[in-house]
């Protein structure tokens, strides 16, 4: 499985910006997805999973309320709406694909390249 992510940029604070991530290659498995984001010189932080057929969603609690994660298993492709964009969630976006939704990276079998979000007046 490869996963492509894309959709970041620059936006000022309060602005939103919405992620994809594309997945090619065998999957017919029905994987569930993760969204992790990773600053230069700290750990990679989980964002926010999402069951294989969407029916469980997760959040880290600095993300909930603003983001969303949604999909599209005919497009094999999954989303992540960020609203309401903080200086703090710059970084950049990795999509992943696994057996299960959890905050555990590990956990995730395929890694896309990732995606700059920079939030910036």
């Amino acid at each position: 499985v490869q996963l492509q992510a894309s959709g970041g940029g620059f936006v000022q604070p309060g602005g939103s910006l919405r992620l994809s991530c594309a997945a090619f290659g065998e999957t017919s498995g029905g994987y569930a997805m993760g969204w992790f984001r990773q600053v230069p010189g700290k750990e990679r932080e989980f964002v926010a999973s999402i069951a294989w057929n969407g029916g469980v969603k997760d959040y880290a609690d600095s993300v909930k309320y603003r983001f969303a994660i949604s999909r599209s298993n005919t497009a094999n492709t999954v989303y992540l709406q960020m609203n309401s964009l903080e200086p703090d969630d710059t970084a950049v976006y990795l999509c992943a694909a696994g057996q299960y939704a959890t905050r555990r990276r590990e956990a995730f079998d395929y890694w896309g390249q990732g995606t700059q979000v920079t939030v910036s007046s």
